[in-house]
């Protein structure tokens, strides 16, 4: 009996560990922004704009990089090689040293400025991308292998920029206490990854389909003028960025004048002092232990997810291509089906926050698990234009990509906005850096475990 007793009370325990911290009474509701706690930062949609125009610039360059790939093969032709795995290469610098940035960047945080970390970030890209902007016009003598070295170089660059940008915004929102600006970092994500696939899907529609073979067989530099495009559109968005981080910075100053006021200090003689004395340092086994299952749902949720961009370029159209509109041929229905994957994707953040689950962190880790019955519907689709199981491009798009990039953008969300609800308000920005690794290693876990299915 004594036994039976130590086993029950052992879980009663683990069940009051994990319990949100900034708990209200049951008569309040927590989901609106003016019912949140006083010591909260006022809800703000100019500043809620501000935090997802930084998420659309986290992974604008990400984004750019899949869009320029025809630009890429047109400088990589010369080498069948380099050719077939430059965009593996790409893939694998840019998740490991965004990894490794993010695992470094996690474990400093007594003497973490996160806003130097963003600001750090977004100059990067400006410059970065204005190189790559130069190389498009400057350099077209060079060797497929020295151009080759110079874009993985740059990869590696924004990559270690996105750890910065990651782990700064993801700590700076959670150091507000609103869980509404985590998921507009989120929002603005999805947002940065529509952008690009409907840009293509409209060039193909534009352009007619004589004018692309002949493009094809006869390269022109209009390709290296799309690619100029879309590198000096990065810079835009990482400068624009900048000019908008500035007024945010300013807002969370004065809230960290206001703490120092009031604790009254004599030891704070600076915004610095007093942001440190409110931060507590904790280790990443004392957030794992608070956030397990926030961290799991979030590393599952993008670890899956890295399965649909192996399977969407194989996908074709259950139309025949002679009989097929422009729509439904593969040059525009492959981006159409990665359009309707980053529309669910953006539905499910923005949803996010409506639809809140964050009062039950395990059931948000059990829904990251059975988000693998996804990829088996996709064996059920037109693979390698070879014949669907379910004859329709309809049950394609509606049934399998929207839904599966819907619960991603859903899901991911609410483990990103619940993470400052479970911990102390000192450690929220520790805590918004430990889930952004999170996140980052599921990308990285997943871009590894998606070689398996390469084959398919």
């Amino acid at each position: 009996m004594d036994r039976l007793r130590s086993v029950f009370q052992n879980r009663a325990n683990v069940r009051e560990e994990y319990q949100p911290l900034n708990e209200e009474p049951p008569s309040v509701e927590p989901t609106s922004p003016d019912r949140r706690e006083t010591h909260d930062a006022p809800f703000s949609w100019i500043e809620y704009g501000i935090f997802a125009l930084l998420g659309v610039a986290m992974l604008w360059a990400w984004n750019m990089f899949l869009a320029a790939a025809p630009y890429f093969q047109l400088r990589f032709r010369d080498d069948r090689w380099i050719l077939d795995n430059f965009q593996s290469a790409i893939i694998s610098v840019s998740t490991l040293a965004n990894l490794g940035s993010m695992a470094i960047l996690t474990n400093i945080q007594y003497t973490a400025s996160y806003p130097f970390r963003i600001n750090l970030a977004l100059y990067m890209n400006v410059a970065i991308f204005a190189l790559l902007t130069t190389s498009t016009v400057s350099w077209l003598d060079a060797s497929p292998s020295g151009y080759l070295a110079f874009l993985l170089s740059m990869v590696a660059l924004t990559a270690w920029a996105a750890g910065l940008i990651q782990n700064g915004a993801f700590a700076f929102a959670a150091s507000f206490g609103r869980p509404e600006y985590m998921q507009a970092i989120m929002a603005g994500q999805g947002v940065a990854g529509v952008l690009p696939p409907l840009v293509q899907v409209i060039s193909v529609l534009v352009a007619p389909a004589a004018d692309t073979s002949a493009r094809a067989q006869n390269p022109s530099p209009g390709n290296g003028k799309a690619a100029f495009i879309y590198f000096l559109t990065a810079v835009i968005v990482s400068v624009t960025a900048l000019v908008g981080f500035i007024p945010l910075v300013r807002r969370h100053n004065h809230i960290v004048e206001n703490r120092m006021m009031e604790q009254m200090a004599a030891s704070m003689t600076s915004i610095e002092d007093a942001e440190r004395s409110a931060r507590k340092v904790i280790g990443m086994a004392a957030l794992l232990r608070k956030l397990h299952w926030l961290a799991g749902g979030v590393f599952m949720c993008f670890a899956v997810a890295m399965f649909f961009p192996v399977f969407t370029p194989k996908i074709l159209s259950v139309t025949p291509p002679d009989e097929a509109s422009l729509l439904l041929q593969p040059a525009a229905f492959i981006p159409l089906g990665f359009l309707f994957w980053n529309l669910g994707d953006l539905g499910g953040r923005a949803s996010s926050l409506f639809l809140s689950f964050r009062d039950h962190p395990a059931l948000l880790f059990a829904a990251s698990i059975g988000r693998l019955l996804f990829l088996p519907l996709y064996a059920l689709c037109n693979l390698h234009g070879k014949g669907a199981v379910i004859n329709s491009d309809m049950f394609y798009l509606l049934a399998v990509q929207f839904p599966f990039g819907f619960t991603t953008g859903w899901l991911g969300s609410n483990c990103m906005m619940a993470a400052g609800e479970w911990v102390e308000e000192g450690e929220r920005e520790a805590s918004g850096g430990f889930m952004g690794l999170a996140l980052v290693g599921g990308l990285a876990f997943g871009s590894l475990l998606s070689f398996t299915a390469a084959g398919i």
